[in-house]
C-alpha cells in the first residue's frame, strides 16, 4: 500500500488538474449537449491515463453513458459513478481557498471519478492488477434518478465480485457508505374548475385548495421512527389572484430504508383521491432506487477497505445515510457494494461544495488498495 500512496503523491498535481478540467466541463443533469461534451472530457482522461476507450451507450432525451474496460479475464471489479451535476452552467465558478477546491460537481462526483481513474492508473503502472477485469461505469442522468441507465448499470455490473461506488465520503468524517435509503420521485397534476374569485367563486374547484390538502395528507405518511421521509419539495398553482385556480402540481421526494415501507409509500401516493369530487389527479412516478442494505458479503467488502486504510496509516469507519445512489442497483442485485469511496468535503448540492485537496492521493489510493485485494479474505 506505501507503493501505492507513494505513487499517487508524487502524481498528485496531475491528479488535480484533471480534477479541474472534468469539473470545468459543466454537466447539468437536463442539459445533454452540456453532459455530452462533459463526456467527452471525461472520455479523453481515460484515453490519456489509462489508454482506454469508452463503448458508449447512446441516448436521445438524456446524456450518453460510458463504459470502460481494462482486462478480459478474472474476477470483475465495477466502479460506478456520475458526471452530470445539479448545478446549471455558470452558477458556480471553479476556485481553490485555504486548501479546498470549490466548484460545481466537484464533490458529487466529479473529483471521485478522477481518483478512480488514477487508483487504477497506478496498479496499471506499478504491475499490481493481478488479471482483474476492471469496469468502469459512468452515467449522465443519476441526479434524475438515473431513469435511463438502471438497467444499463444493472447488465454490466451483474458478473461483479465487488462494486465500488466512488460518491463522495461521509462530509466531516470521511466515512464510507455501507447502507443507503431507498428513493422514490412523484409527481402530481391536479385539475380543478376555474371561476372568478368575486363573481361566482361558487362554481370553481380550487386546484390550490386541493393542493393544500394533499400536502397535508401526504406529510402525513411520514415514519421517522422506521427512517421513512416524504417531502413535498415542489408546490404551485393557479393562474391570477383574481381566478379560482384551475390547476396545480405538486413534487414529490421519498426515502425509505426497507422495502416494505417503498411498498406502502408508493401505495399511498400512487393511489390519491381528491378531496373534492370535481377535482381530478393524475400522479406518475415510482420508488425509483431500491433500499441499500448492508449484507454479509458487503460487510466483508467493508472490512476489507478497513484493512487497506489501515495500511495506509489511518481509520476508516462504515456508516448508513440517507440519500441514495446507483450503488442502490447493484446492491438489490445481492452484489458486494461499498459506496462513499469518492473524495473528501462538504455541501453537496449545496454553493459551497468542495473537496479537501490533501486527502486526493489518500483517497484514491484507498480505492486502490481495495481493487488490489481483491477477492481475498
Amino acid at each position: 500500500m506505501k507503493t501505492i500512496k507513494t505513487y499517487l503523491n508524487q502524481h498528485a498535481s496531475e491528479i488535480l488538474a484533471d480534477i479541474k478540467r472534468l469539473v470545468q466541463a459543466e454537466s447539468p443533469s437536463d442539459d445533454k449537449a452540456a453532459v455530452d461534451v462533459c463526456g467527452q472530457v471525461l472520455e479523453s482522461i481515460f484515453k490519456q491515463r489509462l489508454g482506454l476507450l469508452a463503448e458508449t451507450d447512446v441516448q436521445t432525451q438524456y446524456g450518453n453513458h460510458r463504459k470502460f474496460t481494462l482486462g478480459s479475464n478474472g474476477p470483475q471489479t465495477t466502479i460506478i459513478g456520475h458526471f452530470d451535476t445539479v448545478w446549471d452552467k455558470g452558477e458556480l465558478a471553479l476556485h481553490e481557498k485555504d486548501g479546498k477546491l470549490y466548484g460545481p460537481g466537484i464533490l458529487d462526483m466529479k473529483s471521485g471519478l478522477v481518483q478512480g481513474i488514477w487508483a487504477v492508473r497506478a496498479l496499471q503502472q506499478l504491475g499490481m492488477l493481478h488479471q482483474q477485469r476492471i469496469v468502469f461505469l459512468c452515467n449522465s442522468d443519476e441526479e434524475l434518478g438515473s431513469p435511463s441507465s438502471r438497467a444499463w448499470i444493472e447488465q454490466h455490473s451483474r458478473d461483479s465480485t465487488q462494486v465500488l461506488v466512488v460518491e463522495p465520503a461521509v462530509a466531516s468524517s470521511g466515512a464510507l457508505k455501507v447502507a443507503r435509503k431507498g428513493t422514490g420521485r412523484y409527481d402530481v397534476a391536479i385539475t380543478g374548475l376555474a371561476a372568478h374569485a368575486g363573481n361566482n367563486p361558487e362554481e370553481g374547484a380550487s386546484a390550490v385548495q386541493e393542493m393544500a390538502k394533499q400536502i397535508i395528507y401526504l406529510h402525513s405518511l411520514n415514519a421517522p421512527e422506521r427512517g421513512t421521509t416524504v417531502n413535498v419539495g415542489i408546490a404551485h398553482g393557479g393562474s391570477r389572484i383574481n381566478v379560482v385556480a384551475d390547476r396545480a402540481e405538486l413534487g414529490i421526494d421519498t426515502r425509505v430504508t426497507t422495502q416494505q415501507e417503498a411498498t406502502r409509500i408508493h401505495n399511498a401516493i400512487s393511489q390519491l383521491q381528491a378531496y373534492d369530487p370535481r377535482v381530478t389527479l393524475q400522479v406518475s412516478g415510482e420508488q425509483s432506487r431500491p433500499p441499500m442494505q448492508q449484507t454479509e458479503a458487503s460487510h466483508l467488502l467493508l472490512l476489507r477497505a478497513q484493512r487497506v486504510a489501515k495500511d495506509l496509516g489511518y481509520a476508516v469507519e462504515g456508516k448508513a445515510v440517507g440519500g441514495g445512489s446507483d450503488g442502490n442497483f447493484t446492491s438489490a442485485l445481492g452484489l458486494p457494494t461499498l459506496d462513499g469511496l469518492g473524495a473528501t468535503g462538504a455541501g453537496i448540492h449545496a454553493r459551497h461544495e468542495h473537496i479537501i485537496i490533501e486527502d486526493i492521493p489518500l483517497r484514491a489510493a484507498l480505492v486502490a488498495g481495495v481493487i488490489a485485494k481483491g477477492n481475498t479474505p
